[in-house]
């Protein structure tokens, strides 16, 4: 594990200068290490297909070149039955870039998770985390089912805003540069709803599980990842994962990959779970994963959710399509399209992303049109 803090202060969300941040995190923050794995298992080539040249979107006909543009895209990558058949880099990025997933981290702690339950260090999403996390009982997570910390239907308290200074999210974020424990945050929330009834979404209740997971285990998650994920789905390259100033990783957005690598999982869940004849997310993890069970977690618009987009085990399902994606802020996707037979892998540092609350400084579900533009195309 690296563990010099560096006194370099960047502006990681500032311009152009994200760019290169987003690609030099183990320079800026501690990290620790996962080694590529030992036989690593690149896509077959397809062929390189046209992308669309427009999409609808809303009642919209937008402009494919122009969004990939605008979001200042840095790799896009499409997998049609396993088969890489469009890679381009752009940004000084390229296929060996180690670049940050942010929030797409978080389905990869998901797949942790029900590995773990099936290694048996894990009883069932039925226990509650402070069960293997001690130190979370007496917070909002005191008692909280695991399945409702997956579904981020904890009942803490928070506010997710990019765009306010002050809301918890960017709290979170300065624990990095405060030199505090992420696990210390976590056991210092509050409880604001009865867990298991809203969904709402919170970096936080990622980093909970992680907690469970390091504490069932007794490992690293950046190790549990190299055994359970890296080494068997023939990762390409080395990954990192930013960690506390505890060595705890940063849950909730802290793993570093290169693009092919990131769009090995979302191949993994294309295909069940399984890779090679070999099992290695139990197909019930995944099937649960990528399906809405309660109505607070069902994709459209609610009283018992903060956005309308349903949701999983740690995956966004936007609609009924039974098309679902992971997504990281400032533009990063995993998108899985089973009936297409589609995978897309998306890098990006989208400078203006969450400026607002607003619509316009996300451009979320303009991308996610685009995924089905060119799965359909495909």
């Amino acid at each position: 594990m690296t563990t010099r803090w560096t006194t370099r202060n960047p502006r990681l969300f500032s311009g152009s200068e994200q760019v290169r941040n987003f690609r030099e995190m183990s320079a800026i923050y501690p990290v620790r290490v996962i080694r590529r794995a030992s036989r690593p298992a690149p896509f077959e080539s397809g062929g390189q297909i046209e992308l669309p040249a427009s999409f609808p979107h809303l009642g919209q006909t937008l402009n494919a070149a122009e969004l990939i543009a605008k979001t200042e895209t840095t790799g896009l990558l499409v997998l049609k039955d396993g088969k890489a058949v469009f890679e381009e880099y752009r940004l000084g990025n390229d296929a060996t870039t180690q670049s940050i997933s942010w929030s797409v981290c978080k389905s990869f702690v998901s797949a942790l998770v029900g590995i773990a339950i099936e290694d048996g260090a894990i009883g069932s999403v039925e226990d509650p985390v402070d069960r293997y996390a001690p130190g979370l009982s007496g917070s909002a997570y005191g008692g909280v089912r695991l399945k409702d910390v997956l579904q981020m239907s904890s009942g803490a308290r928070w506010n997710e805003d990019y765009s306010d200074p002050e809301s918890d999210i960017n709290r979170f974020g300065r624990l990095l540069v405060d030199g505090t424990s992420f696990d210390a945050f976590a056991a210092s929330c509050v409880n604001e709803k009865p867990p298991g009834t809203f969904n709402r979404y919170n970096t936080t209740d990622t980093h909970v599980l992680g907690m469970v997971v390091r504490h069932a285990t007794g490992r690293p998650l950046a190790e549990y990842l190299r055994e359970k994920l890296w080494e068997p789905l023939g990762m390409e390259a080395d990954g990192f994962w930013i960690v506390d100033v505890t060595g705890a990783e940063f849950a909730g957005g802290g793993l570093n990959a290169i693009l092919r690598d990131y769009a090995k999982l979302g191949l993994l869940y294309l295909n069940d779970g399984a890779i090679g004849g070999r099992q290695i997310v139990p197909r019930a993890w995944v099937h649960a994963s990528v399906t809405p069970d309660s109505p607070h977690v069902m994709p459209g618009v609610r009283d018992s959710a903060a956005l309308p987009w349903g949701y999983g085990y740690q995956w966004w399902v936007p609609d009924n399509s039974g098309a679902y994606c992971a997504i990281g802020i400032y533009g990063q996707f995993i998108f899985v399209d089973p009936k297409a037979r589609v995978v897309i892998a998306k890098t990006s540092a989208y400078r203006d992303y969450g400026r607002s609350p607003k619509p316009e400084h996300y451009l979320t579900a303009e991308q996610i049109s685009l995924f089905k533009a060119i799965a359909a195309a495909v």
